[in-house]
Parts: C-alpha cells; structure tokens; sequence
C-alpha cells in the first residue's frame, strides 16, 4: 500500500470537495449558503479554491493512492480559524443579504482537524489514521501544541479511533445546533 499526502492543489476540488461534504453533513449547507445538493458541491468547490476559507484547498491535504483522491485532512490553527470563519461569514452575509455566523469550532491555541474522511474505496487501510498522525506531526514541526477536533456524539467507530490515537474528550460543543465532542491531544515539539 503506497499512500503519499501532499498538499491540496484547487484542481483536486472535484475529488476532494464530495468527500468532505460527506463527512460534515449539513454543516456543508451552513458553510455554503445552499440547500440543493448540485448548488452545495458547486459552492463548496468555489470556496475550495479560494484562499480565504477554512475549506480552501491552501489549508487541506490530500492522501494519494493509485493516483487517486485516497482521503483528505483539512486543518489549521484556532488563530487560522478567527480570520478564515470571519471572512466566510462576510462572504456569505453578502451572498444571503443577512447577517450568517459561523460555529467556532476550536478553542484558542489549539490545532485543529477541521475534516478527516477516507474515500469509501481506500477505507479499511489506515489512512484516516495516516492522515491524523500527519496532523500530528505538522504540530510537531510547529514547535507542538494542542490538537484538537469535533466528532458527532453518535459516531461511536470514529471516536474509538480517536481515543487509540490518545485523543481525551474534553467538553460537549455544539455545531449549527447539533452535539459533538471535542476532542484533543496534546503534541510536543520535535
């Protein structure tokens, strides 16, 4: 099994943006100011590659496989988020003519995986957990710190994941009205 990541490219936004679509559910629709699924992809895609968003493609990396989209991570620092959530909300509040706020969705200091998910057609092969150990090492190359991220409180297989990997539950959180926890890990430096 040959799996490299890399850094996202915006041509990787066809394969990449369906799979985080996937994973974050309605959250998309939030982030996108759409409700169709045609119009979601096409605005999720839009903003990928875009610079000025959390889902932009300059903060997410890919897991290749066969020369194909194996997984995606998308991650980036609380600080990050502040000015990338406030930027998509000025966005889409010009876009809707109303006012739209976006969940945060890390604590200060933290690093956060915004988004992990597997192409069903790599799963069962350790990428997901690839891609998280890769998170972790970029925290470690950033002089180390808190990693953090949100799982739905029914997403039982995920969050055995995340406890091997030493993640703590830390506190309940809530997104666009929905319960998750967060979870975090504290990484030192290299």
């Amino acid at each position: 099994m040959n799996i490299s990541i890399r850094k996202a490219r915006k041509e990787d936004a066809r394969e990449a943006v369906p799979l985080i679509m996937e994973a974050i559910g309605d959250i998309a629709m939030h982030i996108t100011g759409e409700t169709e699924k045609t119009k979601v992809t096409e605005e999720f895609e839009h903003l990928f590659t875009r610079t000025d968003n959390r889902h932009s493609y300059l903060y997410t990396y890919i897991a290749e496989m066969e020369g194909s989209v194996a997984g995606v991570l998308v991650f980036y620092s609380a600080e990050q988020a502040t000015t990338l959530d406030a930027n998509l909300e000025e966005y889409l509040s010009n876009k809707k003519g109303t006012a739209v706020k976006i969940d945060p969705e890390t604590l200060p200091g933290e690093w956060y995986v915004d988004t992990v998910v597997v192409n069903p057609t790599y799963r069962g092969q350790g990428i997901g957990t690839k891609l998280l150990n890769y998170a972790e090492q970029l925290v470690k190359s950033f002089g180390g710190g808190k990693l953090s991220l949100n799982v739905e409180t029914e997403k039982y297989a995920a969050i055995s994941l995340y406890n091997r990997l030493s993640f703590d539950n830390v506190c309940p959180w809530t997104i666009i009205g929905e319960p998750f926890y967060h979870m975090v890990k504290t990484v030192k430096a290299d």
